[in-house]
């Protein structure tokens, strides 16, 4: 993924991040996880050029609001249940690619309280518009 970041395409971009967000769902595919919610860690990078995310007045309106990462996924969050982690990913990389500033993003969930062995296991996924 390394070598992505580093495409023509984001070397003027203004990188906004999101850290550490927990959600509780219903996301799983196993008896038991079909039971309840589970915490969900994401993390989300978005890259936006700075011709269009650079302010000149110091208005909010003139850069990516950080509140459009929180409400897309809360959103995508209260759909009802999801199987698969790689979905959840999907669909939030494809809705944060819809604001119309962002040109990449990166989107990683991981579920801390799976196995008792590890910190967390996840995905993540990184895409950008085509050109």
């Amino acid at each position: 993924m390394q070598a992505t970041l580093s495409h023509p395409a984001l070397m003027e971009c203004r990188r906004l991040f999101l850290r550490d967000y927990e959600v509780n769902i219903n996301i799983g595919v196993h008896d038991f996880e079909k039971q309840g919610e589970q915490r969900v860690i994401l993390n989300v990078d978005l890259y936006v050029p700075l011709n269009v995310n650079t302010p000149s007045n110091d208005q909010l309106d003139e850069v990516v609001d950080y509140d459009f990462m929180r409400e897309t996924i809360k959103r995508l969050s209260s759909r009802g249940h999801i199987h698969l982690q790689e979905t959840f990913c999907d669909d939030i990389v494809a809705a944060m690619l819809q604001h119309p500033k962002v040109i990449a993003a990166c989107v990683s969930t991981a579920k801390p309280d799976v196995y008792p062995d590890c910190h967390s296991v996840g995905v993540e996924v990184f895409r950008m518009k085509s050109s």
